[in-house]
């Protein structure tokens, strides 16, 4: 399991012209799920995300977790966070598990964060999707 963490001011996940996933102050977490991934590896990743300390304090030290400041999440699967480029030029992709499985364990994650108290949305799996992503800091965090 691969994920991209990035701390936002906003995000906004888009299908197809209609806005689906909205959220000011939190997280935009692209995901990726490979062919051995689990539940328990989406348990603990949606875990250790809600409570890693990457928003400032009043000191201005990153102290706070999302659970902290109340913020909220966008979760986005991105098999392409799985691309092997190290031959030719065209990435391959056969690292990335297959949709059913990769669909299930997403929506496992997510429902791992909101389970945590962190207010989650989701892209739509599969889509298309236009992902607008304020980065704050920028602070961005590789799983």
């Amino acid at each position: 399991m691969r994920a991209v963490l990035q701390r936002v001011r906003r995000g906004c996940v888009s299908v197809e012209n209609e806005t689906i996933a909205e959220i000011n102050q939190g997280l935009v977490i692209l995901l990726g799920i490979g062919h051995d991934d689990t539940a328990d590896e989406a348990r603990w990743l949606a875990e250790k995300c809600a409570t890693l300390r990457i928003f400032e304090d009043d000191a201005g030290k990153t102290n706070l977790s999302i659970k902290d400041i109340e913020g909220e999440a966008i979760v986005v699967s991105q098999f392409t966070l799985y691309a092997d480029t190290r031959k030719g030029r065209r990435p391959s992709f056969i690292n990335a598990a297959a949709p059913d499985i990769a669909e299930s364990l997403v929506e496992q994650f997510a429902a791992h964060l909101l389970a945590q108290g962190v207010p989650t949305q989701t892209g739509t799996f599969g889509a298309h999707m236009l992902v607008k992503i304020e980065n704050d800091g920028p602070m961005t965090i590789i799983f």
